[in-house]
């Protein structure tokens, strides 16, 4: 296995297979090494965190970084001083139809592809059935085409921070009186600068403008435009926000792929809705599923999953808004990636350190599924058959899988593992090494890939430290 970063050191990037280090902020030797390829650094951000006495709340929301007197001057957007970093159809109704043929046939399938540890992790609906333990969300994003992240600061704002702007050194800083309680953030496929932030009441919708380029705001919508950010003289505006039935509070959402349709959900609703964002419409997909806990779109637009706090999960497909329902015998799902084809998802479940791979054989809409396990020994290992998958990230390449789990020690316990992972056309992993954060005894509270470096992948990891570090890994493609 190899070598795991001291407590005091802390990783800074890969270089085709290798996790560079350093102990201290003076040492550059692996920032040097990867900013020669890359040709620029990737600052740390940091954003103060409050977290309450009973340990980690909702991820970033525990967190809690608030300026008095921008709040109090009313505007939509502001700059906080922050310490400088160094270097439909209709209403959607589907059928679910067969439940039984869909059983008897999933149940030989089970016999066929999933081994006996899998078995232990997930089963047809409705045999299964698992406890809710814990809220988890989206609490960073990564740009489409940009190098533009965001992220939760605290349980009302968002940090976005410009990579590519060489003259500005602190993040826009996003807050409104609407935006309250914020659970996800995700930015809009396609359309420039529109970052979607879903929280209590609704979804907001901020676009950045630019001199000569102002965002439309729509009608009936109150939003002060605020003085352009330093450097790029962007403008960061609230242009809509997604109203929710009874103000219930939206805690996932999902962008599909063209960026026209927004998928939205909440733990404390019993319904998944599709938004029409350019007429600011929502349609309920269905009613009485319970409440939401994940959404995930695939990368082709043809399946959306959602997990359900119970431990059940549905695979949607998209052209009817069919679905098959599906549930967990060994825990909840806690997260859940797709493959960049859209013929594969990764599933976390709650209890495991083995993950569940779901293969569509066959051209949609079809919701045929083969099952397989994905073992991680490593982590069985350095967990002492006693941990469980957290929080998971697989990368817009499908080559680097991060995982944070529980159940370490002092030595391996807060930190993040890497996999170089290949899908051709079953998924396997590599084990390549772990990510350790700075700061002593800290913890990944969320973190997310970019979806395009052509060097590699690009890992923004948010630390219970108070900082938000980017890790390029760096290696030659498959």
């Amino acid at each position: 296995m190899p070598v795991v970063p001291a407590p005091g050191e802390y990783t800074v990037c890969e270089i085709n297979r290798d996790l560079l280090t350093r102990k201290d902020d003076a040492d550059k030797t692996a920032q040097d090494a990867y900013s020669k390829i890359l040709g620029r650094v990737f600052a740390s951000i940091p954003f103060r965190v409050n977290l309450p006495e009973n340990g980690f709340r909702n991820g970033l929301s525990a967190s809690y970084y608030e300026d008095e007197q921008a709040r109090e001057s009313g505007m939509s957007y502001y700059d906080s001083p922050m310490p400088s970093t160094s270097d439909r159809r209709g209403d959607m109704v589907g059928e679910e139809d067969g439940r039984r043929g869909f059983l008897s046939k999933q149940l030989s399938v089970a016999k066929n592809y999933i081994s006996s540890t899998l078995q232990g992790v997930v089963a047809p609906y409705p045999e299964g059935q698992a406890s809710f333990k814990s809220d988890r969300f989206q609490a960073v994003s990564w740009h489409k085409q940009k190098h533009w992240l965001a992220f939760i600061s605290s349980a009302d704002q968002v940090l976005v921070y410009d990579f590519e702007d060489s003259e500005s050194r602190d993040p826009a800083v996003l807050a409104s009186d609407s935006q309250r309680g914020v659970e996800a953030v995700e930015w809009r496929p396609n359309s420039g600068a529109t970052l979607s932030v879903a929280c209590r009441g609704g979804i907001c919708i901020w676009s950045a403008s630019f001199p000569g380029n102002i965002a439309p705001v729509r009608a009936g919508i109150v939003s002060i435009l605020g003085t352009p950010h330093r450097g790029s003289g962007a403008r960061w505006a609230l242009v809509d926000f997604l109203k929710t039935k009874d103000n219930k509070p939206v805690t996932a959402i999902s962008w599909c792929p063209s960026g026209r349709l927004l998928a939205s959900a909440s733990r404390y609703d019993s319904s998944i809705t599709i938004w029409d964002v350019s007429q600011g419409k929502g349609s309920p997909l269905r009613r009485g599923l319970g409440g939401i806990s994940l959404l995930k779109w695939s990368p082709t637009g043809d399946y959306v999953v959602s997990a359900k706090l119970d431990g059940s999960f549905n695979l949607w497909e998209t052209n009817t808004w069919t679905s098959e329902p599906w549930s967990s015998a060994g825990g909840s799902i806690v997260s859940a990636m797709w493959g960049p084809d859209g013929h594969a998802l990764l599933a976390a479940f709650d209890g495991s350190t083995t993950l569940a791979t779901l293969y569509f054989p066959s051209r949609p809409p079809s919701l045929d599924v083969h099952l397989l396990p994905l073992e991680l020994p490593e982590l069985e290992s350095v967990t002492g058959g006693r941990g469980t998958i957290e929080k998971m990230a697989w990368d817009g390449t499908g080559e680097r899988l991060a995982l944070s789990y529980s159940g370490g020690d002092a030595t391996y316990g807060g930190l993040i593992a890497i996999y170089d992972t290949r899908h051709s056309p079953l998924v396997s992993s590599t084990f390549i090494g772990f990510i350790r954060g700075p700061g002593l005894g800290v913890k990944a509270l969320a973190f997310a890939f970019h979806d395009k470096l052509k060097q590699g992948a690009l890992l923004a990891v948010c630390w219970s430290s108070g900082v938000c570090c980017s890790y390029p890994l760096l290696f030659r493609t498959h």
